[in-house]
């Protein structure tokens, strides 16, 4: 870490009146002389590539702090994996059978990390620190509530921001796909049928698959409920709304626009969950619930990039658009139902 020319960065727009010297970095003692310019924001976030970058008050004197980024315990992340790993093969057992249910876990694993693993290479590529994918193992119906990671430090740009965003739905979308058109084509017959049963609501890019390959069976063979499971949780992350993926690259595209946009989704939805409910004679649709959670994730402002000011790009813009596009060939208006037979 070159002190002196961070130092000397700093004193450009900044009076910098004490330095300290940390066992894991460096702490500058610093008074404003205005507003801090875009060239030292740029700066500073090309440091927050490599260190842990933070201005904060520390018994009334502002600081800024320099440090190298705690190491990442990988050990959480394998751990998690593991125990997901057997989570979602347990509930895939109990609703398939044991081999079925493993085929299934493998499935649904793959899907969603690979949406975590696009974000999380987009945000390499742009330098910015993140984690590796925690997962998370919970006994819902497909034994875990996904995956997520950990994003450190200033976003860049706008650029960055839509890239990061875009790239997991997108890469999410494609393990879907392969997945859908692997089970499509694997026999499948359950073992027993229960007094109940789950019925999946089909979205458009899943009926598409089925077209393709002329499937025409009545049950679908587990890896195609793991893919139908990834369509389901892209069409939800693409909401633009805060910081979901889809607030993302909505913010990315329209600038603090999108705040208006976040503010009104969560009417939207719920508007389209009491329709539902008329159309399809439901009396308890998901989107009405969905419409509530978003509306908790609208009440908070979406970070700005430090280079908030240089817009996206015409490809950028028109991948936005066809994004969004695929997220209405994920959505199917009842997701499921339990019927008795």
């Amino acid at each position: 870490m070159e002190i002196e020319k961070i130092r000397s960065k700093l004193e450009e727009e900044f009076i910098v009146y004490d330095v300290e010297k940390l066992d894991d970095g460096v702490r500058f003692y610093v008074h404003p002389i205005g507003d801090i310019s875009r060239d030292l924001k740029l700066f500073l976030t090309q440091l927050a590539g490599e260190y842990s970058v933070e201005f904060k008050h520390q018994y009334g004197e502002l600081v800024l702090e320099i440090k190298k980024p705690k190491r990442e315990k990988i050990w959480i992340n394998i751990v998690l994996l593991i125990a997901t790993f057997f989570s979602t093969t347990f509930m895939g057992s109990m609703m398939f059978g044991l081999m079925d249910g493993i085929l299934f876990s493998l499935a649904v694993m793959f899907v969603l990390g690979s949406h975590e693993m696009g974000h999380y290479f987009a945000a390499r590529k742009w330098k910015m620190r993140t984690s590796l994918p925690y997962f998370i193992p919970f006994p819902t119906i497909i034994g875990t509530l996904g995956a997520i990671i950990k994003h450190r430090g200033p976003i860049p740009n706008r650029k960055a921001l839509f890239d990061v965003g875009v790239a997991g739905p997108l890469v999410g979308v494609v393990a879907s796909i392969i997945v859908i058109l692997i089970g499509l084509n694997i026999p499948f017959k359950p073992a027993k049928i229960g007094e109940t049963m789950i019925i999946l609501g089909s979205p458009p890019l899943l009926d598409l698959l089925a077209r393709l390959v002329g499937y025409e069976e009545r049950f679908i063979h587990p890896m195609v409920f793991a893919g139908w499971v990834g369509l389901f949780v892209t069409f939800l992350n693409l909401i633009p709304v805060g910081q979901l993926d889809g607030g993302h690259i909505m913010r990315a595209m329209i600038g603090k626009k999108a705040e208006v946009v976040s503010r009104i989704m969560p009417l939207v939805l719920i508007s389209v969950g009491f329709l539902i409910n008329y159309l399809y004679k439901v009396s308890d649709s998901i989107w009405i619930f969905w419409g509530l959670i978003t509306a908790f994730f609208a009440m908070y402002p979406h970070p700005e990039p430090v280079d908030d000011e240089t817009p996206l790009d015409f490809k950028r813009l028109l991948l936005g658009i066809f994004t969004f596009f695929l997220a209405l060939m994920c959505f199917t208006p009842v997701p499921f139902k339990v019927v008795k037979i």
